[in-house]
């Protein structure tokens, strides 16, 4: 051991104290693993213009259904027709809050990417309008605030699919019903997981 370590110092150092090539390329190849967290870059990049489109996207769907929201008030809808428009902005709604709140995982995300890789950023540390959501300290972190995002997209979800459900039997209510007590547990539990951190 002490043997190995004599040879590493002759290696690193020569007689008049300066550097050899060894502790050289050790210096570049350093450097060189410490740029490469740059390539985090791409998906901060591809993820910041992926959620500028789903906002986009969502936004237009969002103008469309007030465009149709317009004819609701007309008299000449009848009842059965104006509950069918109601079913279907309903539907609407849900599906924009769901593309919404994905637009937001994906800038979670790239903000997230720059924080932990990157650099902090520091407008948004002296921003008034600076919001915990948006500072990422650590990977875990940035998994944690992820997780809560996307277990709301998946209740938005589930309630999408509980608008459309027709219940015949007395089993599919209570499935349905489970359902709903399963949604405010995994809500409780990620309120109870944040009270503890």
């Amino acid at each position: 051991m002490a043997h190995a370590r004599r040879v590493r110092d002759v290696l690193r150092y020569n007689g008049t104290g300066s550097r050899t090539v060894v502790s050289m390329l050790e210096q570049i190849f350093e450097k060189f693993l410490w740029q490469s967290r740059l390539i985090v870059l791409a998906a901060v990049i591809a993820s910041l213009l992926v959620s500028v489109g789903v906002f986009y996207i969502v936004t237009v769907g969002a103008c469309c259904t007030l465009v149709h929201l317009a004819g609701y008030a007309s008299p000449e809808l009848d009842a059965q027709a104006r509950s069918d428009l109601r079913s279907v902005t309903v539907a609407h709604v849900i599906e924009i809050v769901d593309g919404y709140l994905l637009g937001a995982v994906l800038l979670i995300f790239a903000l997230g990417l720059y924080e932990l890789f990157i650099s902090h950023i520091d407008a948004a540390k002296d921003s008034a309008q600076s919001t915990n959501v948006l500072l990422i300290e650590s990977l875990d972190d940035l998994k944690v605030r992820l997780a809560k995002v996307i277990l709301i997209i998946l209740m938005v979800k589930f309630f999408e699919h509980v608008l459309n459900l027709e219940l015949r039997t007395p089993l599919e209510a209570l499935y349905l019903a489970c359902g709903i007590a399963l949604v405010g547990l995994a809500l409780y539990l990620s309120h109870v997981s944040e009270k503890t951190v």
